[in-house]
């Protein structure tokens, strides 16, 4: 059985992961924001249930400088087109938008200003993630509004050849687990389905109830809420 070939030294990985994405956030920021927003550090996480999730002033320089960090999901690359890909890139930099130029909401609760400013740049709110939902909350989707700003942005963006070029390989089938939504393995439910327990957002610290057996999603980062053990 033949092995793939591996990057040699000729070959960057790193830098043309990176590139690609200071690309796309630059080219973001002038067609969509008005070249408004600062730059900041883009990060790939693997965090469970989540596509992308935004944290402001997240990380500090030695001289004294802050930046804000927006992170991107590399285990949904591969079954989600760029352009959605994207799409969710442009959704935390419209919180970062509103971190610098806006208010917050509690909690990073995605508020009316927030859902305007998604709305402008041609991203649909929903709470559903289909059209129709409610446009604010603790947990909101998008959808891209079909020949709005974004979407003719990015359809200009990737005639130009614009390509995420190094795409995490999906993971193999477990004959034993089942997958949710997103494409993340999780645990079968065996005998919690009836009881109400506690559901903790790792990155922010939101707190939910509800049964065992619900996947919860929390919405100012897009980050899955873990149950209490």
């Amino acid at each position: 059985m033949s092995e793939a070939p591996t990057a040699d030294g000729t070959v960057k990985p790193t830098k043309e992961t990176y590139d690609q994405f200071q690309q796309a956030y630059e080219y973001l920021n002038r067609a969509l924001f008005k070249s408004e927003l600062p730059n900041c550090l883009i990060t790939l996480q693997r965090r469970n249930r989540t596509y992308g999730y935004f944290s402001g002033d997240q990380f500090g320089r030695t001289d004294g400088l802050v930046t804000d960090e927006i992170a991107l999901n590399p285990r949904h690359f591969h079954n989600r087109p760029v352009a959605e890909v994207l799409a969710t890139l442009a959704h935390e930099m419209a919180h970062l938008w509103q971190h610098h130029h806006g208010k917050p909401g509690r909690n990073r609760y995605h508020n009316r200003e927030w859902a305007e400013r998604m709305k402008a740049i041609g991203l649909q709110p929903t709470t559903t993630g289909e059209d129709g939902g409610q446009e604010t909350g603790d947990c909101v989707y998008h959808t891209i509004v079909p020949d709005g700003p974004f979407d003719t942005a990015v359809k200009k963006l990737l005639s130009r050849g614009f390509a995420i070029s190094w795409i995490e390989k999906p993971p193999a089938a477990k004959e034993t687990s089942g997958q949710d939504a997103e494409g993340q393995e999780q645990e079968p439910d065996e005998s919690k389905s009836g009881k109400r327990v506690k559901y903790t957002c790792p990155s922010c610290g939101l707190n939910a109830w509800a049964k065992h057996s619900v996947k919860l999603v929390c919405g100012s980062d897009m980050t899955g809420m873990e149950p209490a053990a």
